[in-house]
């Protein structure tokens, strides 16, 4: 009799497992036609030698690591790696910060707060390269809103070249990717600041705390889980930039404003050296999945 009601449970929940592979199964097919596939696909053409001279003939010589043996050997991949890095931790240093701040400031009561929140949105819903070409305008050394407006300030500010000296190009590209990145990590912020119970504020007020203190030690404390991973996927977002870079640096020969993205673009979309940036690709890659990894490893620690 017991085994019997065994094998009966047995086949439950065998049967059990069995729907729940039919329902997993598409999107598992799908993931690995979008994703596995192609990277897979990619880590071959990294090992050969893929030009436009022989893109049709479907014939890649295969050259081993002689792709990844020119990019490392090169002093413009370390140059633009260190500019990269800069550019992500300035990105996100600033958008984590004002968006949290901005949270804070929306999570308080006051009249006119669903006008601010949508006005504050706004970045993020117009698509990045219309905003990104709209400050291009704005950032003309001759008639752009931006030295119109400093020059009022400072009057020697009427003609920084923004778009052609590769240093202030760089920094107009900072301010016009943070101004887009701020609404995300607000609404995120604003997400998990109403998480949190107000009986913990109440009982902060009770002994006395100052705002500050309120901050450091409730609500940052518990703002951790919410901003973590929103942190490592702005990262991953922020390190593969091209819009913002390609675009305000379109019609400028020079590499001092570009970041690791935009130098594969280029390789792969300009000098048809596809093997290559599959090579470069990888390396971008592996640079992501070792932060990513390293970081999360790092908030499980502190935890």
């Amino acid at each position: 009799m017991e085994y019997s009601k065994n094998k009966k449970h047995l086949t439950i929940k065998a049967q059990k497992k069995l729907v729940t592979i039919c329902f997993l199964l598409p999107a598992f097919l799908v993931m690995c036609a979008v994703i596995l596939y192609p990277l897979l696909y990619e880590f071959n053409l990294s090992f050969r030698n893929v030009t436009l001279m022989n893109l049709k003939s479907n014939i890649y010589p295969f050259i081993g690591f002689d792709n990844y043996l020119s990019i490392l050997k090169d002093s413009t991949f370390y140059n633009t790696l260190l500019r990269t890095l800069i550019w992500t931790f300035v990105n996100v240093g600033l958008t984590v910060c004002i968006g949290l701040f901005l949270a804070m400031l929306l999570n308080a009561k006051f009249p006119g707060k669903k006008i601010y929140r949508t006005l504050l949105i706004l970045p993020w819903a117009v698509p990045s390269y219309i905003s990104v070409l709209t400050w291009k305008g704005m950032f003309n050394s001759q008639y752009g809103a931006v030295n119109i407006i400093l020059s009022k300030i400072f009057p020697w500010a009427h003609s920084i070249p923004w778009l052609t000296n590769p240093s202030y190009t760089f920094l107009a590209c900072i301010f016009i990717n943070v101004w887009v990145g701020i609404p995300f990590m607000m609404m995120i912020s604003i997400g998990g600041l109403q998480s949190i119970s107000n009986e913990l504020y109440e009982a902060a007020d009770v002994d006395g705390a100052t705002r500050w203190q309120k901050t450091k030690s409730i609500t940052l404390p518990l703002m951790k889980s919410v901003l973590t991973p929103s942190i490592v996927l702005s990262c991953v977002w922020t390190f593969n930039v091209v819009n913002t870079i390609l675009i305000m640096t379109s019609g400028v020969q020079s590499e001092k404003s570009q970041i690791l993205v935009t130098l594969m673009y280029k390789d792969a979309f300009e000098y048809y050296k596809y093997g290559h940036a599959a090579a470069f690709s990888v390396i971008i890659f592996l640079i992501l999945l070792c932060f990513s990894s390293l970081f999360l490893k790092a908030q499980k620690l502190d935890d």
